[in-house]
């Protein structure tokens, strides 16, 4: 009999949530960015569930791309990396997919291969969040190349931003870009979740919408819930063993929590092995039963541990959520000291997924 712990995908969620980020910035285009095996939920479910609505999927992997491909996904495919090698363009061109190119040496190897047709391009710059992309100073070799590429079809220019949930917010990006872009008039993409939802004027052409697909929300000052999204993933579990520890009495490796009164402590079989942060701190809120309570200690390879003092009817067996449906995984994330993508993206292959 397998262990009593299950990550739940919920597919209409994702297709609200995603419906929900096309409804606030109206006319625009959405990439559904399922990169990271679609942040932990799953490639071919979320393309699955998104495979009527999605105007495009963008990704970073290759073989991710190819496996859309072949399942069935006739959208465009934008790879967010770009490529890095010549053998990538020969599946590039074969599956007909989008690529970013950031380096001016990408585009000077998509001259030089030779393809049989030719390829769409998003253009990034680098407006400040400086990772991938051109900066000013070599916008002159960029256009010089862009003009003698025989290789390149449509292009879009796109950037990053890097504050869109943050007090600095977005003004001093767009700032750049506009001065980056001068008369360019062709198709832009430049809003991520935070931007959708806070600064819905910058949807332009195409929007790339990322963690507020799966039901996390980029602000730490507004809940998933508030924003009207819905979690499409929820881990759950159950009591698996109850120890009753005096005062004084420690719990777990380390002892890290002692005990002030008699504790009723519930063993849940969800650990760091399984995708459950290791550092979340004593305090971490938990549905046990569907009530609310909290970790006790240090979290375990394989276990972790809740406290049942005030939930007399909870016993082994019982029902424990981690994050999902009840619990917003922002919210054990914050908790933890990480951010919902960590949870979503840590989640262990052990995990038995069931997909609604």
């Amino acid at each position: 009999m397998p262990r009593p712990i299950n990550a739940r995908i919920d597919r209409s969620a994702l297709l609200h949530n995603y419906l929900l980020a096309k409804s606030r910035v109206p006319g625009s285009r959405a990439w559904a960015v399922v990169k990271a095996n679609a942040y932990g939920h799953g490639l071919l479910n979320a393309a699955d569930a998104l495979a009527e609505a999605a105007d495009g999927f963008a990704l970073l992997d290759l073989a991710e791309a190819v496996a859309l491909r072949e399942a069935g996904i006739r959208q465009p495919i934008l790879l967010l990396e770009g490529f890095f090698t010549a053998e990538d363009l020969e599946l590039v061109a074969e599956h007909r997919l989008s690529v970013v190119v950031h380096r001016l040496d990408q585009l000077q190897l998509l001259r030089q291969v030779g393809l049989p047709l030719r390829v769409p391009v998003y253009v990034k710059f680098n407006t400040g969040m400086n990772r991938l992309g051109f900066r000013p100073e070599q916008l002159a070799a960029l256009r010089d190349e862009l003009a003698k590429n025989q290789a390149v079809s449509e292009v879009t220019l796109m950037s990053h931003f890097a504050e869109a949930d943050g007090e600095r917010g977005i003004d001093w990006q767009l700032q750049r870009f506009r001065a980056m872009a001068g008369e360019w008039r062709g198709p832009v993409s430049l809003a991520n979740s935070a931007a959708i939802l806070r600064y819905p004027q910058t949807g332009r052409d195409w929007v790339r919408p990322g963690i507020m697909l799966y039901g996390g929300s980029p602000f730490a000052d507004a809940s998933a819930e508030s924003l009207g999204l819905r979690p499409a993933m929820t881990l759950t579990s159950e009591i698996i063993a109850v120890q009753t520890v005096a005062a004084g009495e420690r719990v777990g490796y380390g002892g890290l929590f002692a005990a002030e009164r008699e504790t009723r402590v519930g063993v849940v079989a969800c650990g760091y092995a399984d995708g459950y942060p290791r550092h979340a701190p004593t305090g971490t809120p938990v549905l046990v039963g569907g009530r609310r309570t909290r970790t006790l200690g240090r979290v375990s390879m394989d276990m972790l541990m809740v406290d049942l003092s005030d939930l007399r009817e909870a016993g082994v067996g019982t029902p424990v959520t981690l994050w999902g449906e009840g619990l917003a995984a922002d919210e054990v994330a914050a908790a933890a000291g990480t951010i919902s993508y960590e949870l979503f993206c840590a989640l262990a292959k052990r995990v038995p997924v069931t997909v609604v």
